[in-house]
C-alpha cells in the first residue's frame, strides 16, 4: 500500500481501490456499477468516490469486527435513520454476509424499541421487497 510519504497512511487512490473492491464484495457489482453510470459526470459523481474512499476503504475495512457484524449494525442504522433506499441494498450486502433473512427481521423488529414502529414499519416494507425480489429471480 502506498503512503503519502509522511507515514500518514494511505493515499486517495489506495483507499479508492480498497474501497472499490470491498463494496463490489458486499454489494454486488452490478450495484456498484449502476451506483457509479448514475453519477458519472454529475455533481453526484464525487459523493460516490469519497463514500467509497471513506465508508469502503477506510471504515469497512478496520479490523475488530467483520463484514457479517458491519452488515447487521448497517441494517439497525439504516432503520433508525428512515434511509430505505439505503436499507434495500444492504440487505442484500448482509445476505452476502452471512446473515440470514431471521437475522435481519430480528434486527428490523429489535430497532422498532429504539427507532419506533414507523420507521421499522417502514424499514419491514424494504425488507420485504428484496426478500420478494429475490424470491422471484
Amino acid at each position: 500500500m502506498t503512503t503519502t510519504g509522511s507515514g500518514e497512511g494511505p493515499t486517495a487512490e489506495d483507499l479508492r481501490a480498497r474501497g472499490f473492491a470491498t463494496r463490489r464484495e458486499v454489494m454486488s457489482d452490478d450495484f456498484v456499477d449502476r451506483a457509479m453510470d448514475r453519477a458519472e459526470g454529475t455533481a453526484s459523481e464525487a459523493i460516490q468516490h469519497v463514500v467509497t474512499e471513506n465508508v469502503w476503504g477506510n471504515i469497512w475495512s478496520r479490523p475488530g469486527l467483520g463484514r457479517r457484524d458491519r452488515s447487521l449494525l448497517n441494517i439497525g442504522m439504516l432503520v433508525a435513520l428512515r434511509a430505505n433506499a439505503e436499507l434495500a441494498g444492504h440487505v442484500r450486502g448482509g445476505l452476502t454476509n452471512g446473515l440470514t433473512r431471521e437475522e435481519i427481521t430480528e434486527a428490523v423488529i429489535h430497532a422498532s424499541g429504539y427507532c419506533g414502529a414507523p420507521a421499522a414499519l417502514s424499514a419491514m416494507k424494504t425488507v420485504q421487497e428484496v426478500f420478494d425480489a429475490l424470491d422471484d429471480r
